[in-house]
């Protein structure tokens, strides 16, 4: 019973869990070393993404997730912001 209570709340596999954070930072890691962006320009650019886009809308700053992508020749930022309030102002309807 307990192993399922763990599962539920994310308590569950913490060896699995740890690794797949491990295999995240390395790819993380490998992406930054291969296109010379620097872990200080990264954190530079999520703070500038946080500033822009709380301008407009209420977000969840702590569960954002910023990361590079690369395959083949390209790069792409991606980020996943959690968005908590969107102002009517912006609702259309």
């Amino acid at each position: 019973m307990l192993d399922i209570l763990n599962r539920i709340m994310g308590r569950g596999n913490s060896a699995s869990g740890s690794k797949s954070i491990a295999k995240k930072r390395l790819q993380l890691v490998l992406v930054q070393d291969r296109t010379n962006i620097t872990p200080d320009v990264l954190e530079a650019l999520k703070n500038d993404l946080l500033e822009a886009i709380g301008r407009h809308l209420e977000i969840d700053k702590e569960a954002m997730d910023v990361s590079i992508s690369k395959e083949d020749d390209q790069v792409a930022i991606i980020a996943n912001i959690p968005v908590l309030n969107c102002p009517r102002s912006m609702v259309q309807g």
